[in-house]
């Protein structure tokens, strides 16, 4: 019987496939991209717009769909991911191996684990400071942040159901983005 090689980032980059990324030394396909995933990255990408316009404190890279290099067995390839300018001057390029400060990953059904397990786990080791759960089905939103070498839960946010967007408007400060004031019935109500 032969042993199980785990796969390694060049692997990832010699791939043909689209839409994947290395996770536990797999090179595993993403989930399909249902339509509230789509407008939940779109609203919460929107929503954070200003961030990454602004030089110095308060500057932000926002991405969608960036891969980062963790370890050599990981890279997963996030739903959004945020630098502050101040650790990463330039604009990322490429797969990006500085440690981002946010990430937020929208769940979707049937791959639930991903996001509450094993990223939960390679960003906590990883400490990365704030990591956002996003259920676009439950309106919620739940913010982790890094307290010592654990996430522990800083907020947790959910839309109720007779809440629809614009009209709710309502202004919320989440951290990392403190210093901004976002909607969240634009980012959960689409």
């Amino acid at each position: 019987m032969e042993a199980h090689k785990l796969k390694t980032i060049d692997d990832l980059l010699a791939s043909s496939e689209e839409r994947v990324e290395l996770i536990d030394g797999e090179i595993v396909r993403r989930p399909m991209a249902r339509a509230d995933h789509g407008m939940v990255q779109v609203t919460t990408a929107t929503e954070l717009g200003d961030l990454p316009r602004r030089s110095g404190p308060g500057g932000w890279w926002i991405i969608t769909e960036v891969s980062v290099a963790y370890e050599r067995h990981q890279c997963p390839s996030h739903d959004l991911v945020g630098w502050r300018k101040e650790r990463m001057p330039q604009r990322p390029r490429g797969v990006v191996e500085l440690t981002p400060d946010w990430v937020c990953e929208i769940v979707s059904p049937g791959h639930e684990r991903k996001g509450t397990l094993t990223l939960f786990l390679l960003l906590q080791r990883h400490r990365v400071p704030f990591y956002w759960l996003i259920w676009p089905e439950d309106r919620t939103l739940i913010v982790h942040q890094l307290d010592g070498d654990t996430y522990r839960v800083a907020m947790t946010l959910t839309l109720a159901a007779d809440e629809d967007a614009p009209a709710a408007g309502r202004r919320v400060r989440v951290p990392p983005f403190d210093d901004t004031e976002l909607d969240l019935g634009y980012i959960l109500g689409g």
